[in-house]
């Protein structure tokens, strides 16, 4: 467990950090291409959740997966609202991009478990996600975004997130 969790804190906090020859950094972005990163983290949890829908047996899987899918989409639905409010668009970035890349393999790799192997991973993944996701937000995002309105919304979302991560916690530990 501990390898798998170190692995995926180091594949979030990377496609977070810095990427390829662009060498950006997140706390370089604008308040819109921060927005377009939290939409497509929350889409990649959302499709996460779905794969442990498809896949898991395991009820307590399941509602955290329901759970996911649920508070995500809520999240999504409120910054779009926002944004359609403030008539700004979302700017795609390297960050939204690698995390979307990122993404697409884990999500290859997991399709092939079963059973409680599928369930320990997805368990480990999710509080690695929200751990690594979480401080991004707290400690490079919100203390960047410029507008007042988007700056609530975040803050806002950061503590749902942040029951997200606790509630993975108790999950890593139920499937052990």
């Amino acid at each position: 467990m501990k390898l798998r969790y170190v692995l995926a804190i180091l594949a979030v906090t990377a496609a977070c950090a810095q990427t390829g020859a662009n060498a950006q950094s997140a706390a370089d972005l604008n308040d819109l291409e921060i927005a377009h990163v939290a939409y497509v983290a929350d889409n990649i949890d959302i499709r996460y959740a779905h794969l442990a829908l498809a896949i898991s047996e395991n009820p307590a899987v399941h509602e955290f997966a329901r759970t996911m899918i649920r508070d995500h989409t809520a999240v999504n639905e409120q910054a779009l609202a926002l944004l359609a409010k403030l008539k700004a668009e979302p700017q795609d970035n390297f960050l939204s991009r690698n995390l979307q890349e990122n993404s697409r393999k884990l999500i290859d790799e997991m399709s092939k478990l079963r059973g409680a192997a599928f369930d320990k991973r997805y368990a480990e993944n999710e509080l690695a996600y929200h751990k690594a996701v979480n401080d991004l937000v707290e400690n490079t995002f919100i203390p960047n975004i410029e507008n007042s309105e988007v700056k609530a919304l975040f803050e806002a979302g950061l503590e749902i997130f942040k029951v997200h991560e606790n509630h993975a916690a108790m999950m890593v530990k139920q499937v052990q």
